[in-house]
């Protein structure tokens, strides 16, 4: 913080020096990446942000700052540093912000963008601006949809019924966020969960290749464990219960597939359980239950996903009045209809074992359903069947054939059985759903996609693209599910270009993750406007050498991004299978009251002040010196002035309070180098290990030694000095650097490499024992031998006293660990 003392001429005041440098940083481009393609490389990326109307709080540059310190810090290590920025600019804040105000989303969109542009820059991030990406800029989505053609090319790309909440009072489809405890966040109305046609994506096509790739992915486990969870891969059987007297379309018995873990469970099967919105629904329910059935399927549609499938709430359900054949007892068993099996998760339909689930137990024991124990539990103390279920392995018993065997041999006894008899076969299912693509909304990308008079579907060809969103005067929804675009009529009748026939474009537009399932590949070349990304370029630069963003991504964000890089693997458009080689989460930053920072609690921290009282590089200082990178921690407001002290210091040492520049001439004292070299040695190994708290703390102990000393920096040490301080304080390093009279920018000057020879102590501490027990500690020269160490041990006061008491028997010396003399009694 400026006080009162500082304010004279020669005082550290960042605000003249910041500004001045971050011009010249953007006049001059010096953080482009070089055209040098036999450099080695480093692509070091942050999950780019969506630009909200709010700005930037003191949380998001935390990322931000770690990988701008190691982007210059490569730079000066050598290395061809790709260090870009962009926006994830589509979203449903700005179309929200249109309906209220009629402000065009992209206006908004656009004035939020040079707003965060020009947060980022006053904070000094050394960002390549000319390869600045913004997913609404038609140039770019042009390439979006150029990848969507792949996947529907590839049949990756189909069009199903799917739910989606619907809220009749504001007659539109709302995204899951804008759901809360089944009414709308907005108005508070009641959502539905409707079917709607929509556009799906097969990545359930990768799940095992997704799967698999993770195995070699420096990230962190916990969230390769969430994608492992995600996908969710289950191995067991699917089994084919008839339906008792009920035949399907074609006039053939009705069998109701279900699949299953526990396959050698299936003796205990004593009923089934259908989901509300399974497809044969009619078929399985009886007359005589239509209308139960029908009233159970309203309730179901106000219910989200998470309210079904919770453990702890109460199950509810209701008979079909059908009846199944367990194809392993042969007895008739009840179909029922039950929340708490969800349609988009195996077929839709189990077979219910009480003794061995226990969802299917508390159903079973709260509608007075048979539970037959079929598995005898490995632990001697376990409930019976009849209070509780045993999820885990034992002995079948009730099994018929399969009784005395384990249950790992019986899951295969009875697979085996199945595919014998005709009744089921081996198979692998995944938790992993097919991704719903599609939004009914104004602001997205559009489909390159052409609806025929005949029901099919063709593709805009890509010498068409972009299909650009057309300029409209009103974004409320249609009231009948369909995104605004679909009353746009001069826009969504045209011709198709092939055939000139009339037809109608899709009205639906991609989802938010569109645009950056790809964008670190539009940021290896921006500008082309042939290929999405010149080979070249991209075998040069992939995969991204280190990946930071939030944890919240772990799943969505980067599971998709990994789905769209390999379908363009396969495509032969990227030379990786995988996008991203390592990848860090950084933690979070609390607000001064240590709770989460938000509009809503009044805890936010605006950077934009904290610049203005301290600076940039103070408040850089102190968002990388909280601790450590991935630890979560409370923002101190005060803290900033112990780095806005440590810059103030760090410029005495080269300007005193007069102006006057003071960097002395004269050779550095033995000290000032012992610590400049091991200084220096701790910040790049600390630098490299993205340990920069510790990094910036060895920083401040060299600035103390010289301050300590009563010396100013010497000019032997003072340009390596502002290398090393630049990746964390670039605007005071370049000021430093300039009053050393360079013209040179810092950017890509090389890195000092510590001088070996003073990393070795002058002296090294030895304990000397008599007879085992340490009685002094020895400091004695570097490179001493036994000789010299046994007679400094023998001229210690105290030992000699010791030693004098007896006859020495033996004397241990080892020189630079420990000395001790082996005294017997006088």
């Amino acid at each position: 913080m400026t006080t009162t003392k500082e304010t004279r001429l020669g005082a550290y005041d960042p605000s003249a020096q910041e500004v001045r440098w971050q011009k010249r940083w953007l006049s001059e481009d010096c953080y482009a990446a070089k055209a040098d393609l036999s450099l080695p490389k480093y692509y070091v990326l942050d999950m780019f942000p969506y630009p909200s109307g709010a700005g930037l709080h003191v949380g998001h540059p935390l990322s931000y700052t770690a990988t701008d310190i190691l982007a210059r810090f490569k730079r000066h290590r050598g290395f061809n540093v790709l260090h870009p920025m962009g926006w994830d600019a589509f979203g449903l804040p700005a179309e929200q912000y249109a309906l209220k105000t009629g402000v065009h989303p992209a206006k908004t969109t656009a004035a939020n963008v040079d707003n965060f542009r020009r947060q980022l820059q006053a904070l000094g991030f050394s960002y390549e601006w000319g390869r600045e990406v913004n997913t609404t800029d038609p140039s770019y989505y042009r390439w979006t949809q150029w990848i969507f053609l792949k996947l529907f090319e590839k049949g990756l790309a189909y069009q199903a019924e799917m739910p989606v909440n619907w809220c009749p009072a504001m007659g539109t489809v709302l995204a899951n966020e804008e759901v809360v405890d089944g009414k709308s966040e907005v108005g508070g109305h009641e959502v539905i969960r409707r079917p709607m046609k929509q556009w799906m994506l097969k990545i359930t096509a990768y799940a095992d290749r997704l799967l698999e790739g993770l195995d070699d992915l420096a990230w962190p486990e916990h969230v390769k464990d969430m994608q492992r969870n995600w996908i969710g891969r289950s191995v067991g059987a699917e089994i084919d219960f008839a339906v008792d007297g009920v035949t399907d379309a074609a006039g053939e018995p009705l069998n109701l597939r279900v699949f299953t873990t526990r396959p050698d469970t299936l003796f205990g099967a004593t009923y089934m359980v259908i989901a509300p919105e399974h497809k044969e629904w009619e078929r399985l329910v009886s007359p005589e239950q239509r209308a139960a059935c029908e009233d159970y399927r309203a309730a179901a549609e106000s219910k989200s996903d998470l309210e079904r499938t919770a453990l702890q709430r109460d199950k509810t359900g209701v008979p079909t009045g059908r009846f199944a054949i367990n194809p392993a007892t042969g007895e008739r068993i009840p179909i029922w209809m039950a929340d708490y099996v969800m349609v988009g998760y195996g077929t839709g339909a189990i077979m219910a074992v009480p003794c061995g689930d226990e969802r299917d137990h508390e159903f079973a024991s709260k509608f007075e359903l048979p539970i037959v124990q079929v598995v005898t539990p490995t632990d001697p103390d376990a409930p019976p069947a009849a209070e509780a279920a045993w999820t885990g392995a034992g002995t079948m018993v009730n099994s018929g054939f399969l009784d005395g065997t384990s249950t790992a041999e019986s899951k295969a006894k009875m697979t085996a059985w199945l595919e014998e008899h005709g009744h089921g076969h081996a198979a692998v299912h995944t938790k992993l759903r097919d991704w719903l693509f599609s939004r009914q909304r104004y602001w997205g990308e559009p489909f390159p996609l052409l609806h025929h008079e005949d029901g099919s579907v063709s593709t805009v060809p890509e010498s068409e693209l972009p299909v650009t969103l057309p300029e409209v005067d009103k974004y409320e929804p249609t009231g009948t599910g369909e995104s605004p675009l679909a009353v746009v009529s001069d826009w969504v009748n045209t011709t198709d270009p092939v055939s000139g026939e009339p037809v109608k474009r899709e009205t639906h537009t991609m989802p938010q993750w569109a645009g950056s399932c790809w964008y670190y590949l539009r940021y290896l070349d921006p500008h082309n406007e042939q290929q999405l990304v010149s080979p070249e370029l991209e075998k040069y630069w992939m995969p991204v050498d280190l990946y930071i963003g939030g944890s919240e991504h772990a799943v969505l964000h980067l599971l998709y991004a990994r789905f769209w890089h390999k379908v363009l693997f396969d495509a032969g458009v990227v030379s990786t299978s995988e996008p991203f080689g390592k990848l860090l989460n950084q933690g979070m930053i609390l607000g001064e009251d240590g709770e989460k920072m938000s509009k809503s609690r009044g805890n936010v921290i605006n950077p934009d002040d904290m610049v203005t009282k301290y600076g940039a590089d103070a408040f850089r200082l102190y968002e990388m010196f909280m601790g450590p990178l991935t630890a979560t921690k409370p923002w101190q407001t005060s803290g900033l002035n112990g780095t806005h002290r440590f810059l103030a210091r760090a410029w005495r040492l080269f300007v005193n309070d007069d102006g006057d520049f003071v960097v002395s001439d004269e050779p550095a004292s033995d000290t000032a180098r012992r610590a400049w070299a091991a200084t220096l040695d701790k910040v790049t190994v600390d630098t490299e290990a993205l340990s920069f708290n510790t990094a910036i703390s060895a920083m401040m102990e060299f600035v103390n030694v010289l301050t300590k000393e009563g010396s100013t920096m010497p000019r032997e040490l003072a340009h390596d000095f502002a290398v090393m301080l630049e990746p964390y304080a670039p605007h005071l390093a370049e000021e430093l650097n300039a009053r050393l009279g360079s013209d040179e920018l810092l950017a890509w000057q090389p890195w000092p490499e510590a001088d070996a020879s003073l990393l070795v102590a002058d002296t090294v501490s030895v304990p000397v024992q008599v007879n085992g027990k340490v009685r002094t500690v020895l400091e004695l020269p570097e490179g001493h031998d036994a000789a010299a160490l046994e007679a400094a041990g023998r001229a210690d006061a105290g030992v000699a006293r010791l030693i004098e008491q007896g006859t020495v028997k033996k004397v241990v010396a080892v020189p630079g660990r420990i000395l001790n003399f082996v005294v017997a009694a006088g």
